[in-house]
């Protein structure tokens, strides 16, 4: 019986988990589409099969956007200091190990959740674009975004993959210069947000079902893309493509990435990163991108 149960249990989690994907597909795709303007004319001809996938907490920008996120609605009196000391327990064990809980993870976001029930997306939007410009707008990688941008000067779209708010994961990447974003999607009504998910949350193998979800609306080869991120967790959005690269890497993804022969980056110091493996779009760009965020360390 309990086998059963066991089984029953991880059907549902495969299933919320390709609801989560789909549901973020679609609402990245209609946001490119609704948004479109008159395209900037591309440094090289489009590559339409090919794009790069990065994941955004510590793979994009330093620490988690979620709790960035929760500092600048606790600033706007959405909930209390002792609601924000959750938050900020939750972001010193994620900078000091380095890893992400999906536990946490969880938690945090439900919580967030809870906060923006009854609230419009059109006001949650507006604050989003000021929190990324109080709090977020300093903590990007450097060496990430120039890998970034060697993606676009290719041609190539390139997409944010993050569990952060589907709404904040498009700003982030509006304001980087990026395609869209893959993000957790939130159920709304008549513009208001009710306070639970679209499926689960976009993490883990809910990002690989995104990943492919988009893929075949945007007319995507996968064997041709390159999906970056720091987490084991994202380990299956990183198979699900023909380049993995592990950025700023946890112990159990570096340890998968040496196995497999994947290129690491790690822009958390300023030592020479280990290359593994690298990836045909990449070269001499990439080694840019690591001098960048050399500098940018010694900086700080």
């Amino acid at each position: 019986m309990s086998a059963w149960r066991g089984r029953d249990k991880s059907q549902e989690l495969e299933r919320l988990a390709t609801l989560a994907g789909e549901a973020s597909a679609e609402a990245a795709h209609a946001r490119v589409v609704s948004e479109a303007a008159e395209p900037p004319t591309p440094p090289a001809p489009p590559d339409l099969t090919a794009a790069a996938f990065f994941d955004v907490d510590n793979t994009m920008m330093m620490g988690a956007s979620i709790f960035y996120f929760a500092r600048g609605l606790a600033a706007r009196k959405f909930f209390t200091s002792s609601d924000l000391a959750g938050f900020v327990w939750g972001q010193i064990k994620f900078r000091l190990g380095g890893r992400e809980n999906k536990e946490d993870i969880k938690s945090h976001r439900e919580r967030a959740l809870s906060f923006v029930a009854g609230r419009t997306v059109d006001e949650l939007t507006s604050i989003s674009e000021e929190i990324y410009d109080e709090l977020m707008a300093d903590k990007i990688w450097s060496g990430t975004r120039a890998l970034a941008q060697m993606h676009l000067d290719a041609g190539q779209r390139v997409w944010l993959v993050t569990a952060t708010p589907i709404e904040l994961a498009a700003i982030i990447s509006r304001r980087l210069g990026l395609t869209g974003a893959l993000g957790t999607v939130a159920e709304t009504r008549d513009g208001v947000y009710t306070g639970r998910l679209v499926g689960d949350l976009l993490h883990g193998r809910a990002k690989a079902h995104a990943v492919r979800a988009l893929a075949s609306r945007e007319g995507l080869n996968l064997k041709r893309c390159t999906a970056y991120s720091d987490s084991a967790n994202d380990i299956p959005m990183l198979s699900a493509v023909g380049t993995a690269v592990a950025v700023n890497p946890d112990g159990g993804l570096r340890d998968v990435a040496r196995a497999r022969g994947w290129e690491i980056r790690d822009f958390r110091t300023g030592r020479k990163a280990a290359k593994i493996g690298v990836p045909s779009v990449l070269g001499a760009g990439a080694l840019a991108g690591a001098v960048a965020a050399g500098m940018a360390y010694r900086r700080r």
